[in-house]
This record gives C-alpha cells, structure tokens and sequence, in this order.
C-alpha cells in the first residue's frame, strides 16, 4: 500500500486577503469570530486594528491586509465576510482580521515549498511556505511569527 503516513499530513484553516489565498495550521487556531466592536489603541502600531473583550480577555486585533503589506479597504459587498481569526500561540492571544474564511485543508509535508526569494530572509514575514494548487498557490502563515511582530 503506498500513501502519506498520517504524521505527514495536517490540517489547515484557509483565509483570503485582497483575494490572496493564505492558510493557518488548525492547531493554532482558538476560534473565529464576527468582527464586533474593535476599540482602536492610540498610539498602536499601524498593522493593529484595536482590542476587543472576548468574554472578558482583552485580545488585540490585527489588521491581516496591513500585516501581509496589502493595502485597501474591503468593499462595501464583502465587508460582511469579514472574521477575526484568534490564534493561541503558548498562551499569547491573538486576533487578525481577515476578508473572507476558506476551507479547511489537508496538507501533506511534501507539498510545501519555500517562500519565493526575499520574503524568507525577511524576519518580520509571517509566510513559512507556499502550496501550489491547480487554482493557484496557497500561503502558510507561521503564527509565532505572526504573532511576534
């Protein structure tokens, strides 16, 4: 019998940002949540939308276009796909607000490749490696690094 053995494969959780395709390991994820009431924090860096209490945690909000480096407002007919992805990185947590959920993916280790040039030497880059898929390519967002900057 050929195949993947089962450690070599693992679930991801898909997302899209100005109509690029991303995705985040299950694991890290906490919850997905509707966008709500995000108070803004003067004097936050520019990718951090804000807070909001999340039964009674107080969890800042990343902007996921700021954070990815693409600027622009989502239109007004897809403004309602909006979600908060929470990620839980040891214990630190953390929203992104993104334009639209995807699905969830079943990625084998063997399919990653690496960044395109440049973006792997950059440490503020949150994308660990890329998917190529029929319909297009995939972006893996690695949370700790996410999360760090």
């Amino acid at each position: 019998m050929t195949g993947t053995a089962p450690d070599d494969r693992s679930t991801w959780l898909g997302f899209s940002l100005k109509g690029q395709r991303y995705a985040v390991s299950l694991a890290a994820v906490r919850e997905v949540i509707r966008p709500g009431d995000i108070t803004p924090v003067p004097g936050a860096p520019h990718d951090v939308l804000g807070i909001v209490n999340l039964r009674g945690q107080i969890v800042p909000v990343l902007d996921g276009r700021r954070r990815f480096g693409l600027e622009g407002q989502v239109d007004e007919q897809h403004a309602d796909g909006q979600r908060v992805i929470v990620f839980d990185d040891a214990g630190s947590v953390v929203g992104m607000r993104i334009d639209l959920i995807g699905d969830m993916l079943q990625l084998d280790t063997s399919e990653v490749s690496p960044p395109p040039p440049g973006r792997a030497e950059r440490r503020d880059d949150p994308v660990s490696g890329v998917v190529t898929r029929d319909d297009g390519f995939i972006a893996l967002v690695d949370v700790p690094r996410l999360c760090r900057a």
